[in-house]
């Protein structure tokens, strides 16, 4: 060992810090009661709700979007697919694996609508 070997390496690190820290990654937060209260709440206070399920990637875990009949949209994380699609399923409406059949128009539509105004705003 050199004399700035030591020096190289980092400070000293054991399993998953060390791995985060090599790879740059983090911890993803997992999904907790205020999120499926916030779907819920978000839901019933819209019309024409349509949920699709987004799987885990890098840097989050499974979501859930709801997209209303405008366009209009959140997303929470959720416990897992199977999870919000029952989820779904209790509050009567359609699901879908958006890794299947994507996001909605109307959903672009509105983001679209939603940067138009707030550039008109000066925002």
């Amino acid at each position: 060992m050199g004399l700035f070997d030591r020096f190289r390496r980092g400070p000293r690190m054991s399993g998953p810090v060390r791995d985060a820290a090599r790879t740059g990654s983090t911890r993803v937060r997992g999904a907790d009661r205020a999120d499926e209260e916030h779907l819920h709440n978000w839901l019933v206070a819209r019309r024409g709700v349509e949920g699709f399920v987004e799987p885990r990637t890098a840097v989050s875990e499974v979501t859930l979007l709801l997209v209303a009949h405008d366009g209009e949209w959140t997303r929470r994380r959720v416990p897992g697919a199977q999870w919000a699609h029952q989820f779904c399923n209790r509050h009567q409406i359609p699901s879908y694996d958006a890794a299947v059949v994507g996001v909605p128009q109307r959903m672009r539509d509105y983001n679209s609508r939603q940067k138009a105004l707030r550039k008109q705003q000066g925002l």
